[in-house]
């Protein structure tokens, strides 16, 4: 076998960690530029504002078809109440599959302080989303001259149903989520081509943990905390290593972070001598942002670290976003996510 081919079925296993065409809203380092609620349905109107917030993101620049995400997402509260309605928009494209999605979410806020100075407070969240998967197949019989009768010619579409749940505990400087995201048993599109590798369960499961410190009087915090995730099919599992630092300013604050994912899982390759090897997905992700009165504005760059890569290009990322409906910082923490 040709070096060639098998660089491209160990990538094209590989990345699946990365680029999931099937499985819903794809789990990026987003959710680090002051957006939890993209993975986590508990954390939306957690917030003493009411957040919009716009994702944009590119992999491998220049190359035809990569991998490319856009997301609109929107949380807040119900007036003064413990209840909170969330909406996400997203779209995303990965060579010949597309998906397009719509996730309502509702999530109730109980809190266990006497007062809201000391911040002690559970939150439930379920989203509800609709899934329209798409695979274009029109150029696939003119770049074969095999009639393979699994292959149509067209555009494939399918939609599904399904819903993530959660929940978060926020105590003081610490917190706490946990989602199951695609609760619901469903198939994507492939199922006529590949029925035999198919599965019906996209269930995945999401931990994060962090806490953050500050000196009394000092204008800077820092914000250690660690996600897992774990695909319930193929019992794949990755984890985000992550470090934010926030300086207090007239404006708002400016910040910055890095993470670091690693997957507890690897892909074996030939190498040119014949011998098999094996990676694992590494990842590094440095994050810049500024809050500017009620906007928002946040970079994040990916590399890869592997040593077999499709392209040395890396991931861009940008996040645009407006705080309304603030209400005054009601608790005593160093809790960026909530105050």
């Amino acid at each position: 076998m040709k070096m060639k081919n098998v660089l491209a079925i160990v990538i094209g296993v590989f990345f699946t960690h990365i680029a999931i065409s099937q499985e819903g809203l794809p789990i990026y380092t987003d959710y680090l530029t002051d957006n939890y609620y993209l993975i986590h349905p508990s954390m939306a109107g957690v917030a003493n504002c009411s957040k919009i917030r716009l994702t944009g993101r590119q992999q491998w620049f220049g190359q035809d078809d990569a991998p490319r995400l856009l997301t609109l997402s929107l949380n807040g509260r119900i007036g003064d109440s413990q209840s909170a309605f969330g909406g996400i928009l997203y779209t995303d494209k990965n060579g010949y599959h597309s998906q397009t999605g719509a996730y309502v979410t509702y999530a109730h806020h109980l809190m266990f302080s006497r007062s809201e100075v000391d911040l002690n407070m559970l939150s439930f969240g379920l989203s509800a989303g609709l899934i329209q998967y798409k695979l274009d197949e029109t150029t696939f019989l003119l770049d074969s001259p095999i009639d393979d009768p699994a292959i149509d010619g067209i555009v494939q579409s399918r939609g599904n149903f399904n819903i993530d749940f959660g929940f978060s505990y926020h105590y003081l400087d610490f917190y706490a989520h946990a989602t199951v995201k695609n609760v619901l048993k469903n198939k994507g599109i492939n199922t006529d081509i590949d029925p035999v590798n198919q599965t019906d369960n996209l269930r995945r499961y999401l931990l994060s943990v962090g806490y953050v410190f500050n000196k009394y009087g000092s204008e800077w915090s820092y914000e250690p905390s660690v996600m897992l995730q774990y695909r319930d099919a193929t019992e794949e599992a990755s984890i985000d290593v992550n470090a934010k630092v926030y300086k207090q300013m007239d404006f708002g604050k400016i910040w910055g972070g890095l993470s670091y994912r690693n997957s507890f899982d690897g892909a074996e390759y030939l190498t040119t001598s014949n011998s098999v090897r094996s990676q694992k997905l590494q990842q590094i992700t440095p994050i810049i942002g500024v809050n500017y009165n009620q906007f928002m504005f946040a970079y994040n760059y990916t590399y890869q670290t592997n040593s077999l890569v499709f392209t040395n290009g890396g991931y861009h990322q940008f996040t645009l976003g407006y705080n309304f409906n603030c209400k005054r910082k009601r608790y005593e923490c160093n809790c960026p996510a909530v105050n």
